[in-house]
């Protein structure tokens, strides 16, 4: 395959920035020079170190997934394939999804109208909670404006209203390492998924005091699961509840796409569950699913639910299809095509010797090891192929781990894996980047 395979009916065209109806302030400088210069050089030293990140200007089609048309400043935009959107299932331009949001804007608007308990709660809201609650097997459900939230608020509530000690996964992620330390309660960090060092770390703790075991199902860089069912009975056996944040398992696992927890049978051995609507459900929020009591406490006592504005109804409405969608028929079709789509889009990586970390889940992660080789990996990708992967750098992995975080959806064809092998190849060789023998 020698060009990027794109639909005839893509245009590729992206908007840009829309004409001023007013006159504009002039520009000026806020800050004394003395901060200012300080600030800069922040900057500075995250380009030298290439963790500073850039954000790509996409427009994806709706109608042509995974295609998308980008712009770059002072450029006509172009057309590129993207592998790393987590809108995994495309679920973003279903048409029940976005019927429901569209209808539900032309009666309601476009926003909440305030917080949760200040005007900004509608049918909309209480249905998706209930929805929610049952997709998990809870008693209730809470939305936020997104899991980041969900997650730091979460757990600084229940570590704080529970006295709470907390026991944490090392490859946990930033939203839940936050809403940790922000409850100021003791915590006790455990290697990632080591079961056997949880259970030391829970044995030195302090023998009066609740515990919380806070970790992921399905980790969204290195793409490994968790052993969910061994964590719980060690929770049980040591009086700790459990809390799961399934955000990049929902929608994707399980026969009504409850998690990986749903999958593997033991949905009921978890206390507390966190997701987002924002990836396989395709709109933007997030939200926990656990008992009346506990949700009660986190709705009452936690500062990121009550001093936000909350999720639009439209939003609300939207996800609520998108997860009915998702545990029916066509839900389950998705589900195996998209695993039918990363299982062999890993196959081809490795038939071409490049190196994919090993991991049983949809994240295909494929090792660079250095932070300017991996930001050089995505620039010629993009501008030479057409190819849109982001290079993932410290701090979101560590230093000497840095990767190409690749997802395909049902919508990657084989033609279309087959001109990223050639482009991979050729990237890799004018790199010197090593390959599997």
């Amino acid at each position: 395959v020698a060009t990027l395979p794109v639909p005839e009916n893509f245009t590729g065209e992206t908007p840009g920035p829309p004409a001023a109806e007013s006159k504009e302030l002039p520009t000026t400088t806020a800050l004394p020079e003395q901060y200012d210069e300080v600030l800069k050089q922040k900057i500075v030293d995250k380009k030298e170190d290439s963790t500073y990140r850039t954000f790509r200007v996409l427009s994806r089609d709706a109608g042509n997934a995974p295609f998308a048309a980008a712009r770059t400043d002072n450029s006509d935009s172009e057309t590129v394939s993207v592998w790393c959107s987590n809108d995994y299932l495309g679920m973003s331009s279903h048409p029940e999804v976005t019927g429901a949001v569209i209808e539900t804007i032309e009666k309601h608007g476009v926003g909440a109208g305030g917080t949760r308990s200040i005007a900004g709660t509608s049918h909309y809201h209480v249905n998706l909670e209930n929805r929610l609650a049952s997709l998990h097997g809870m008693e209730a459900g809470l939305v936020f404006t997104s899991c980041y939230v969900a997650n730091d608020t979460a757990l600084q509530t229940l570590a704080r209203q529970l006295d709470a000690e907390i026991y944490s996964d090392a490859g946990n992620h930033a939203s839940m390492i936050a809403g940790i330390n922000n409850s100021r309660q003791p915590k006790f960090v455990f290697r990632h998924n080591d079961v056997g060092h949880l259970e030391e770390l829970l044995q030195r703790g302090d023998p009066t005091r609740l515990k919380i075991i806070a970790f992921e199902s399905v980790y969204s860089m290195t793409g490994t699961m968790s052993p969910i069912s061994e964590i719980c009975d060690v929770a049980r056996k040591y009086n700790a509840i459990t809390f799961v944040d399934e955000v990049h398992a929902v929608g994707l696992y399980g026969e009504t796409g409850g998690g990986l927890a749903e999958e593997q049978g033991i949905a009921h051995k978890i206390d507390v569950v966190s997701g987002t609507l924002g990836k396989a459900y395709g709109l933007v929020g997030g939200y926990i699913a656990s008992s009346d009591a506990l949700v009660d406490v986190v709705r009452s006592y936690g500062s990121g639910l009550i001093f936000t504005t909350s999720i639009p109804p439209s939003t609300a409405a939207g996800a609520f299809a998108s997860i009915n969608v998702l545990a029916g028929s066509e839900g389950r079709e998705l589900r195996t095509r998209h695993r039918a789509a990363y299982s062999l889009l890993r196959k081809k990586l490795l038939d071409n010797g490049l190196p994919v970390l090993e991991c049983p889940s949809h994240i295909v992660p494929v090792h660079v090891g250095d932070p300017h080789k991996a930001t050089r990996c995505m620039e010629i990708l993009l501008q030479e192929y057409r190819i849109y992967v982001q290079a993932i750098n410290y701090p979101t992995v560590p230093r000497g781990s840095e990767l190409l975080r690749f997802v395909a959806t049902p919508y990657h064809s084989p033609e279309m894996m087959d001109y990223l092998m050639m482009a991979l190849t050729d990237v890799w060789e004018r790199l010197d980047l090593p390959k599997f023998s």
